[in-house]
């Protein structure tokens, strides 16, 4: 059994149910101080992260990972326990498989291979690790980048091993994200009996119109980076669940996914405009998830693309698709940020799974790329 695989079996019968870490980070400063990481505990509240750390020279070259996963859903219809990592047709089945205990795997074995045979490397390697990324997000990574800026601790070039690839191993990597902006939006009526709505006010009603123009709006074309912006609405929630009453409120729970076309204040000001000319009495609540990012070109993509080549034989596209990922709280600082880890098919699934030979394939390419970085 390889390094990478044996390392992964034992983080996936690790139960690290978000925000819980069941000592998966002890296992890795263990092995990473064994090759001269110095551990740093950084925690919040209910959250654990290490920031682990290889010389202080520059370039800083960070891996960013995550160690708590989803929950598992109902355990009777996966095929094998999902804490009991299985082989089964060359893949390995459990929770956190892809998702992105992997990646970590891969990170770790990346770098010692990579330490024996240059443990003079230029600059300095980091991980940071946290067990807040499938919960809130908000004592983990966005934590622990307060604490580096407040002692002008600069990373320079960040790879988060989340599931990117597609089809084959590396056949995408994420170069940005589009930003999140949730909304919780309650429209306020008078509630009554339906046989008297002239002495009642139905926000249901009155929230229609508005409904549609909110969903009808075009917010902008997107650009050569990223998709045009999207408003979904995710929840509507009205009623006490009697048929005879007319409601006194509505609760519309949607999200926007922009692109750098946008930024959180223009989006805001567009939907109060949106919204006036229907009169509502409502409240609205905002929560910003995140801003977009972008890298659009830097030695980090460069050498992702060159190690990608010279492991794979193939070339890789560049892409901002999927949802958020702690790269946002990271490339804020200034630092190059890409995201590149196993196929994303499985994840959050009932039978979550990786190839036993794509991790192989993404510990070597992570090691290029320290290669091609870090090596004179």
């Amino acid at each position: 059994m390889s390094e990478t695989l044996a390392l992964l079996k034992d983080l996936i019968s690790r139960q690290s149910i978000t925000p819980e870490d069941a000592d998966c980070q002890k296992l890795l400063s263990q092995r990473l101080e064994k090759i001269g990481f110095i551990t740093e505990e950084l925690n919040f509240a209910d959250t654990k992260n290490i920031w682990l750390k290889r010389g202080s020279a520059k370039p800083l070259f960070c891996f960013l990972g995550h160690t708590d996963v989803v929950p598992t859903g109902a355990l009777e219809r996966w095929d094998s326990n999902p804490f009991e990592p299985t082989i089964r047709d060359g893949h390995l089945y459990g929770r956190g498989a892809a998702d992105m205990k992997g990646g970590i795997a891969c990170f770790v074995t990346a770098v010692e291979r990579f330490v024996a045979k240059y443990p003079n490397h230029q600059g300095a390697i980091a991980m940071m690790i946290t067990s807040d990324e499938e919960g809130p997000a908000t004592h983990g990574v966005v934590k622990v980048i307060e604490v580096l800026e407040q002692r002008n601790e600069k990373i320079d070039c960040c790879l988060v091993g989340e599931p990117s690839s597609a089809k084959q191993i590396a056949d995408i990597i994420r170069v940005g994200r589009r930003g999140s902006l949730c909304a919780k939006l309650i429209v306020k009526g008078v509630q009554g009996h339906v046989a008297y709505p002239d002495i009642a006010d139905n926000p249901i009603h009155r929230f229609a119109p508005a409904l549609k123009a909110l969903t009808d709006e075009v917010w902008d074309q997107g650009n050569e980076f990223f998709p045009p912006t999207s408003l979904q609405v995710s929840n509507i929630n009205s009623g006490t669940g009697a048929e005879n009453i007319i409601p006194g409120d509505l609760e519309v729970q949607f999200n926007l996914r922009f692109c750098t076309e946008l930024d959180e204040a223009t989006i805001k000001q567009r939907i109060a405009g949106i919204l006036e000319p229907f009169e509502l009495d409502y409240e609205l609540i905002w929560r910003l998830s995140g801003n977009p990012f972008l890298t659009s070109g830097g030695a980090l993509m460069s050498a992702t693309h060159t190690a990608i080549k010279k492991i794979t034989g193939r070339e890789t596209i560049d892409d901002t698709g999927g949802g958020t990922s702690d790269g946002r709280f990271i490339a804020p600082t200034g630092a190059e940020v890409i995201e590149l880890g196993p196929l994303n098919e499985s994840i959050h699934k009932i039978n979550e799974n990786v190839s036993v030979e794509d991790l192989e394939v993404l510990s070597e390419i992570y090691e290029q790329i320290l290669v091609e970085l870090l090596v004179g």
